[in-house]
């Protein structure tokens, strides 16, 4: 069992907040853009021993370097706990010989560091961060609704940080990789990339470079698309532009199932350039299924359009965030008459949990940035985060039941509901046999909420509080609920 912190992480993550809104915005001659970070030490048994915010020693200084180096350099920090607004800088960010942030944190012995939100610069999104883990640091993320807030206080840092230009490498730095597919191979070829997609992509993106042109080429290789110093792609941009990416990596692709009701199946593969993937499958699955109709009101209401937007979105978090050094699975899409079930290999990101991702309110954090920036760019993906907003929104709007993710090893499972009473269904067949009816019901409802009270159960039912309690009860030892809070505070959220 995890032992409780001494200290309270979400006062923390506020405080830091705080710290980070007195940086000091950096001259510089190119009008780049300085972030606004703030970083607090606390001792290892949690009692706050110091701060400091970008800049506020002398112009430009790191957070993290002022509050380790120049405020308590002479300390012994060993176990010490540290809040930063902002990722700390990888090893390779920072000209040569100057150490990453990272790198000092694990030279101080620090123990355990609170990230606010990932760095969107090429050179240290989620390289920081795993610089860390691979220290034996313990790395926890910020709440969402305060990662939300250093965005907003970020917005001109993150636009410029996506286009910046990379910086070389030192032969001294150490690399660090999140996948094997950041490398190139003799397999990849630029003839193999689609002309056609790279087209569009300039198009969505507004480069205004030919994509013929050097600077086009030294943009993807900026977006590790393409090798540094040559025209050779990299694993990731042969899956997002390759004709066939499947002819050198079999893990490519999307493999589409329907099962119909009569037993019978239809597949079809999706193994062109990944970012066609979505609206491809989206196209085959608007041909094969009808149309999803709302009749709670007077009228019957088509919902095709917000119901394939979910699935687009589900479709996409699946091909970006999935784990492409699994090499014996695909992400596949499975559809039956109640659901959508979209699965993609890997667990969830460290240090997301599998519980975060089903109260929708996940850290911002990507495990593939390379694939998310161009994704984002063709808008057919969030700027930052995992699709969860839109996905829990899309569900809201057309009154079905909320996506649930679940774990079958190795694949991250989302299952998307095609009726209000299709959430019931899917259930355990041991389960629906002790439901009654109207728990059924009841059961429908709470699926598409992540928690709920006593009394907006029994006014939705129509049913008295005494009831209404007897089936949350139920639902409990079923262990379809948990109980949070006591008293009249009590709320219900799903398992």
């Amino acid at each position: 069992m995890t032992a409780k912190p001494k200290f309270d992480p979400r006062k923390m993550m506020e405080k830091a907040i705080e710290v980070m809104k007195g940086s000091i915005h950096e001259t510089r001659a190119d009008k780049k853009a300085s972030p606004r970070v703030g970083a607090i030490l606390l001792k290892p048994d949690g009692t706050l021993l110091d701060t400091a915010y970008r800049g506020e020693l002398r112009e430009g200084d790191h957070a993290e370097f002022t509050l380790l180096e120049r405020k308590n350099r002479a300390t012994k920090l060993d176990g010490s706990i540290l809040f930063a607004t902002l990722e700390p800088c990888a090893p390779g960010a920072r000209n040569h010989p100057k150490l990453s942030c990272a790198e000092r944190i694990v030279n101080a012995r620090i123990k355990q560091v609170w990230v606010g939100i990932e760095d969107p610069d090429p050179k240290v999104d989620r390289k920081g961060i795993k610089f860390l883990q691979e220290s034996g640091v313990t790395v926890r993320m910020f709440d969402r609704d305060l990662q939300e807030i250093i965005q907003k206080e970020n917005e001109a840092f993150f636009a410029q940080a996506l286009e910046r230009k990379a910086a070389a490498k030192a032969e001294e730095n150490k690399p660090i990789t999140l996948s094997s597919l950041e490398s190139s191979s003799p397999l990849y070829k630029l003839i193999d990339f689609s002309r056609e997609v790279l087209e569009r992509y300039r198009t969505l993106a507004g480069v205004t470079d030919p994509i013929d042109s050097p600077a086009f080429q030294r943009r993807l290789a900026q977006q590790n698309l393409l090798q540094q110093n040559g025209d050779k792609p990299t694993g990731f941009g042969m899956l997002l532009f390759g004709n066939e990416p499947r002819n050198v990596m079999q893990q490519a692709g999307l493999l589409g199932t329907i099962h119909y009701p009569d037993g019978t199946e239809e597949v079809k593969d999706f193994d062109g350039p990944m970012v066609l993937v979505p609206e491809q499958a989206i196209q085959w699955l608007k041909d094969k299924l009808p149309n999803p109709v709302s009749r709670s009101g007077a009228q019957r209401q088509d919902l095709s359009g917000k119901f394939y937007e979910l699935v687009r979105e589900s479709i996409v978090n699946a091909l970006v965030h999935r784990d492409y050094d699994i090499k014996g699975a695909k992400c596949q899409l499975s559809v039956t008459p109640d659901t959508i079930n979209i699965m993609s290999p890997g667990e969830p990101t460290e240090p997301i949990t599998l519980a975060q991702l089903q109260s929708f309110n996940a850290p911002m954090l990507s495990r593939n940035p390379a694939l998310h920036y161009v994704f984002s760019r063709m808008e057919l993906a969030e700027e930052r985060g995992l699709g969860l907003k839109s996905m829990k929104t899309r569900a809201t709007e057309i009154g079905l039941p909320l996506p649930k993710f679940t774990w079958e090893n190795p694949y991250l499972v989302l299952t998307l509901y095609r009726t209000v009473e299709s959430a019931a269904k899917s259930l355990d067949q041991a389960v629906i046999a002790v439901l009654s009816a109207e728990e059924q019901k009841g059961w429908a409802f709470l699926a598409g909420r992540t928690v709920t009270t006593q009394s907006e159960y029994a006014k939705h039912m129509g049913i008295t509080s005494r009831t209404a309690q007897r089936h949350l009860t139920h639902f409990i030892e079923l262990h379809l609920l948990k109980r949070i809070g006591s008293g009249p505070s009590t709320k219900y959220e799903r398992t």
